[in-house]
């Protein structure tokens, strides 16, 4: 086997290398599961199916040794699912006890059309329990000396949620692909610690079939991967359209920018924005001020409401499908984080939402009746003001530092309902709305050596376009550096 840069290697590069025959898949897969036993304080894996994937690799090597060129896009290739994500014959416990029993018979549509196209499935990645959360810092993962789920830059730092697995390995450079899922940014808040790229696509334009939820109006699979162009092949093969390229120019995109998403940014975010939209502009990109006052209300209305108002029944009729032995109840008796537990318990089982929206505090009121409101008259204007601005204003995007802040200490602190409101507090507004939004890895910051990354929120049903500018950017940025940790050769 040729020399091989794992530590930058690309999906896109691993592609071209195994269909070139410079690089078997089963070298691939062994030097992944090399590098995941050799980070275990990372946390990243709730199962790994060594030889399953072995065995796929020693049949695409075959098939291409006789002579049959790939014809696949994902031919040979290890990519690493979402434990909430059903894989045929791999466990799917949704980062918790009383579903550490279930192992799918079927393959979740998207996964179907991952193997459809070669993809080798690697194992599952850990999650925050339920994916009630947004650090990752999930009690049932102990490894290393560590708990919970941690960054590949910084292992004392949360990973982020709650595709915190995913986040790490590709932050490790342990895999070059992985589907997550995102209610609330969790396939950008991992990509975003950890500096990669990822998609949370339109609302309902990846099929939801098969995937533990919380709530089907905001829940959606996202891509997750080293660049967006790499992101941009693993939408193609789940969405089954056709290619795009990067923009050719970067000169008359026109990127949105607005208060909402500067608020309690800390000092070297927001002097990274600055950094970021004078280097933007310098590469042709216009940055256009947009006045957008409704916007935090109208999310703030909703955000909440949606997630409670849907979260029992949707949980129910999960488990009623694909684990009939188990209750919401039962389920809640055996989850592991206390935070979920208090979520479960103060919220979803009785029905309640803080009065006040969602910041916790003060008395409980029943989610019915605001939800029907919020889904008859708020969410439809915050969509509505989405199509207005970027109507008025002729934009290709909104864009935003993912994250307001850095990566927090991996502690049980860092599960606060404060810190998940800070957590998702730029990506939520694009969650209820459904529209896509793309988190771009920019460089690492300048004072803490961590990873900095850019969002950019596009129009409904344009993921296409939308990554199209993303890797026009991503040139312009060039490509996050590994960790300072090397998995030794």
């Amino acid at each position: 086997m040729p020399a091989v840069d794992f530590d930058n290697l690309t999906l896109r590069e691993a592609v071209a290398l195994f269909r070139s025959s410079q690089v078997s898949s089963i070298s691939l897969v062994q030097e992944t599961l090399r590098r995941a036993h050799a980070r275990p304080e990372l946390n990243a894996f709730a199962s790994l199916d060594e030889k399953g994937a072995l065995d796929a690799a020693a049949t695409a090597d075959a098939a291409l040794k006789s002579g049959i060129p790939p014809s696949r896009l994902l031919e040979g290739i290890p990519v690493l699912i979402k434990d909430n994500i059903h894989v045929r014959g791999m466990p799917n416990s949704a980062g918790t006890p009383a579903l550490a029993h279930f192992t799918p018979t079927e393959d979740a549509p998207v996964v179907a059309r991952l193997r459809a196209a070669g993809a080798i499935f690697i194992g599952k990645s850990s999650m925050h329990e339920m994916a009630c959360g947004a650090t990752g810092y999930n009690p049932l993962y102990r490894a290393g000396g560590t708990v919970g789920t941690r960054n590949a830059y910084d292992v004392s730092r949360i990973s982020g949620g709650s595709s915190s697995g995913n986040g790490a390995a590709l932050g490790a450079r342990i895999v070059t692909a992985a589907m997550g899922s995102d209610t609330g940014g969790s396939v950008r808040i991992p990509a975003a610690f950890n500096g990669v790229a990822s998609l949370r696509p339109t609302a309902g334009r990846y099929s939801q079939k098969g995937v533990t939820p919380i709530c089907h109006t905001r829940d959606t699979v996202g891509p997750m991967a080293q660049t967006v162009a790499d992101v941009e092949l693993l939408d193609r093969v789940v969405s089954g359209e056709p290619e795009v390229t990067a923009v050719p120019s970067l000169k008359g995109i026109r990127l949105g920018i607005t208060d909402f998403f500067n608020r309690n940014v800390d000092a070297e975010t927001a002097d990274f924005m600055l950094d970021v939209v004078a280097l933007m502009k310098r590469a042709g990109v216009e940055i256009v001020e947009v006045d957008m006052p409704t916007l935090g209300p109208l999310n703030d209305a909703c955000g909440f409401a949606l997630i409670i108002g849907e979260h029992y029944d949707d949980v129910a009729a999960y488990l009623k499908d694909y684990c009939p032995d188990v209750t919401v109840e039962q389920l809640t008796a055996q989850l592991v984080s206390p935070e979920v537990r208090e979520w479960y318990t103060t919220w979803t089982i009785p029905r309640k939402m803080p009065a006040e929206g969602g910041e916790g505090g003060g008395s409980l009121i029943d989610v019915g009746p605001v939800y029907e409101r919020v889904m008859r008259e708020e969410r439809p204007a915050l969509q509505q003001l989405y199509r207005d601005v970027f109507a008025q204003h002729r934009l290709d995007g909104l864009v935003y530092s993912t994250m307001p802040r850095l990566a927090v200490e991996a502690n049980e602190a860092a599960t606060s309902l404060a810190n998940l409101t800070l957590l998702i507090q730029n990506m939520s507004p694009s969650s209820v709305a459904g529209v896509p939004s793309m988190s771009i890895p920019v460089s690492l910051g300048k004072t803490s050596g961590m990873p900095m990354s850019i969002c950019i929120d596009g129009m409904e049903n344009g993921d296409r376009r939308l990554l199209s500018v993303g890797m026009a950017l991503e040139k312009v940025f060039g490509r996050m550096p590994p960790p300072p940790r090397v998995v030794p050769g």
